[in-house]
């Protein structure tokens, strides 16, 4: 959908206020009818719905459940609440769009006094629901009614959006930057600004290997496979990748880590200068630098061996660690944490104690073989972990995301959360002055996605570049977004650049303006 058509209906969409002074006090003679549900996606159930209220009144007015409402399903709705008002407004036969931000139709019936309030057929097939008794109540209190489609239209979008959820990321895009009131200028003059930024990251390195083989077969006595070795490639991960990422971006970049005495050590280090990242490594003989080999047969890991020492590291260590924080000036400071020694509840008090004031202060916590805990980095001023970690930091495993996400942002008291939620995208939330938590969903924009490890890693680079520079959540989660899925568009962890993101800002451009 091309952005003005997808705007252009904007002026359909009142609030509760405006339109109270819209309408005409009853008794009215143009009658109103007032219709209320989710409209995640509108289907021809939907539709005929608002077609057949329509014929028993002269204004129709749609009103919508907000966001923060909605309980159905771990991720929705599919559509936000603006954009879901747009497309009902986008109908001739709808006058008018609300969106309800309470729990329930009670308080806009009262205020409004619609004369006709139109529900479907389920709520009466098998006798009348309590909460549908609730909403006759305030209708008869003022001498309004409540009208029933006829039972053969089928009103829930449920199990439409249980076969195949919307691919509406673009969409959802547009409507988030037009609340925001950004444009694709602003995004590219945000990734231009990046440059000269000092950043200082700390955290565990990896070796990520992918050692590429063809399948021979099977032994014949036992469960064995057999591989033909092709050839391995070594790529730096763990936090030295999102080092690299910061300084591909523009960022001044000082780099904190621990390594072992080892060939891997001497990667990472060639690496890192190559790159022209600042390393202040501590070489641990007793461990070993942490390495994870992945065996690939065509597309397919059969394996993954991981060399590694999860003891946390020495009181001595620790010191060094904690005297290169406090003597390293920065903007920001990234705690980039794999629990491979570095953080834990012993260590993490005394790092974070160790941070120069004024430092916008990130903390991750990637930990998808260890346990970790995102709620050690309380108050910090950004956090991006996942839904797992998320899940495990609060014991939750049964919440919707958004309220998942709204009692981690609570309990970590920090001042932004993104929830990364895979090929879904994340869920970001903020406060602003005021006001309470607010959330916003960003979609994943992979055109092709290969490999996702790294993509959060890309993610935060870029997320707190932008933060840091714009003091800009959408901004942030944005750029953010689009560096995640050029990362997870390849094997391996290759930086991403302010020219791949410049990139793919134009193609996204392009296409929502139906430019090619």
């Amino acid at each position: 959908m091309k952005v003005d058509d997808i705007l252009q209906y904007k002026t359909k969409v009142k609030t509760v206020d405006e339109l109270t002074a819209l309408l005409p006090p009853r008794p009215r003679q143009k009658k109103v009818i007032l219709c209320h549900g989710v409209f995640d996606v509108v289907h021809p159930g939907h539709v005929r719905h608002l077609l057949y209220a329509k014929s028993k009144g002269d204004t129709l007015i749609v009103s919508i459940t907000a966001d923060e409402h909605i309980t159905k399903g771990n991720v929705r709705p599919h559509v936000p609440e603006q954009l879901r008002a747009i497309n009902l407004a986008a109908f001739e036969m709808v006058d008018y769009v609300i969106i309800d931000r309470e729990s329930t139709p009670l308080k806009n019936l009262a205020a409004l006094q619609p004369d006709y309030f139109a529900k479907g057929y389920e709520y009466v097939g098998n006798g009348t629901h309590p909460k549908t008794l609730e909403e006759i109540t305030v209708l008869e209190s003022y001498g309004g009614e409540v009208i029933f489609t006829p039972g053969d239209i089928v009103y829930s979008s449920s199990q439409f959006i249980e076969m195949s959820p919307p691919r509406i990321g673009e969409d959802k895009l547009v409507i988030l930057m037009d609340i925001e009131g950004l444009n694709f200028n602003d995004l590219r003059e945000a990734i231009k600004s990046f440059a000269g930024i000092k950043i200082h990251v700390v955290g565990d390195s990896i070796v990520d290997s992918y050692t590429q083989c063809s399948m021979i077969g099977g032994m014949t006595k036992t469960p064995t496979m057999s591989l033909r070795y092709e050839k391995k490639q070594d790529f730096t991960g763990g936090a030295a990748i999102v080092a690299k990422h910061l300084k591909a971006a523009g960022a001044d970049v000082v780099f904190s880590t621990v390594l072992g005495d080892d060939v891997y050590r001497d990667h990472i280090l060639s690496d890192l200068k190559n790159c022209n990242v600042h390393c202040l490594p501590i070489i641990d003989s007793l461990r070993p630098t942490t390495n994870k080999n992945a065996f690939v047969v065509g597309d397919y890991r059969v394996l993954k061996i991981d060399t590694l020492d999860n003891r946390s590291i020495s009181e001595k260590i620790l010191k060094e660690l904690t005297t290169q924080i406090s003597q390293t000036s920065s903007d920001g400071i990234v705690f980039s944490d794999f629990r491979h020694g570095i953080f834990n509840r012993k260590t993490i008090p005394t790092l974070i104690s160790a941070i120069p004031a004024n430092t916008y202060r990130v903390a991750d916590s990637q930990v998808a073989s260890r346990w970790g805990n995102i709620l050690d980095f309380k108050g910090f001023d950004l956090i991006t972990p996942n839904e797992k970690e998320a899940r495990f930091s609060l014991a939750d495993q049964d919440s919707v995301i958004r309220f998942l996400g709204a009692d981690l942002f609570k309990q970590s008291e920090a001042s932004t959360l993104f929830l990364k939620l895979g090929d879904r995208g994340l869920i970001v939330f903020r406060n602003r002055p005021g006001t309470p938590t607010v959330s916003f969903f960003v979609d994943s924009f992979a055109e092709r996605a290969v490999d996702p490890v790294g993509a959060g890693d890309a993610l935060l680079a870029y997320s707190t570049l932008a933060m840091i520079q714009t003091k800009h959540e959408a901004i942030a989660a944005i750029l953010g977004s689009f560096a995640a899925s050029i990362e997870c568009e390849h094997n391996g962890n290759v930086p991403v650049t302010p020219k791949d993101l410049l990139d793919r800002i134009d193609r996204i451009e392009r296409r929502i303006r139906y430019e090619g």
